[in-house]
C-alpha cells in the first residue's frame, strides 16, 4: 500500500470482526516499533502483544468495557483478537544520559525540557497504528488512564510504564466517537513558515 494511502486510511477503529489476526502479520507490526526513533539510542521501549482471550478479557474488565457497551458502543476491547501495549522504561534513558557521550558542556547531567521517552513511545505507537493498516488491519487506541493495573495484568517489570492498549483487527462497523463531530483544523491554521506570526 502507498504511504500516503496508509495515512488517510489510518483512523481508531473500535470494532472488529471476529477473524483472527496471523500471527506474521502481528510480528510485522509489534516489530515496527523498534524502527522509531529512540533518544541517545537508548532503546527503552517494551511491546506485550496479548492473544489470550483470558488477558484480552481481563484488560476489558479493568477497562470497564461494560459501561462502555451500556452507553450503546461495541464490546471494542474484549473483541479485539489482539492487543499490543507499548511500555517503556525512564530509567534506562536517564541511565544512558548519565553516561560520557551524553553529559553535557559542564560534564553534569543534562536537564531534561521535555520526557523524551514518552516522545519515543508515541512514535513507537504511530509506527504500529500505520503497519496495522499497511497490513490491511484495523486498530484503535486505549489510553492507560483507563486501563487501571494494566502494568500488573501483563507482567511488566518494575521500571516500565505502559501508556495503553492497541487493539489489532478485521475491521466491521463500528459507532464513531462524538469526537468526530468537530471540524479538522485547516493546514494553514497549523502548518506555518519560518515564523508562526506572518507578520512577526
Amino acid at each position: 500500500m502507498d504511504f500516503s494511502q496508509v495515512l488517510a486510511r489510518r483512523r481508531m477503529v473500535r470494532n472488529y470482526t471476529d477473524q483472527s489476526v496471523a500471527d506474521d502479520a502481528l510480528d510485522r507490526i509489534a516489530s515496527s516499533a523498534l524502527r522509531a526513533p529512540s533518544a541517545g539510542n537508548s532503546q527503552a521501549i517494551g511491546v506485550v502483544v496479548v492473544t489470550d482471550t483470558q488477558v484480552r478479557h481481563h484488560i476489558a474488565r479493568v477497562a470497564d468495557e461494560e459501561g462502555y457497551v451500556k452507553a450503546g458502543f461495541d464490546p471494542w476491547i474484549s473483541g479485539a483478537p489482539a492487543h499490543i501495549v507499548i511500555s517503556v522504561s525512564e530509567t534506562v534513558y536517564r541511565d544512558r544520559y548519565s553516561e560520557p557521550d551524553k553529559l553535557g558542556p559542564d560534564g553534569q547531567v543534562i536537564e531534561w525540557p521535555i520526557p523524551y521517552w514518552w516522545i519515543d513511545a508515541g512514535a513507537a505507537l504511530m509506527a504500529v497504528l500505520l503497519t496495522a493498516v499497511d497490513e490491511g488491519l484495523a486498530a484503535g487506541f486505549l489510553g492507560v488512564h483507563s486501563v487501571p493495573d494494566l502494568a500488573n495484568t501483563i507482567r511488566l517489570p518494575d521500571d516500565h510504564t505502559p501508556i495503553g492498549v492497541v487493539t489489532i483487527g478485521h475491521p466491521a462497523p463500528d459507532r464513531r466517537s462524538g469526537s468526530l463531530d468537530r471540524p479538522r483544523k485547516t493546514k494553514g491554521s497549523v502548518i506555518h513558515r519560518d515564523h508562526w506570526d506572518d507578520d512577526g
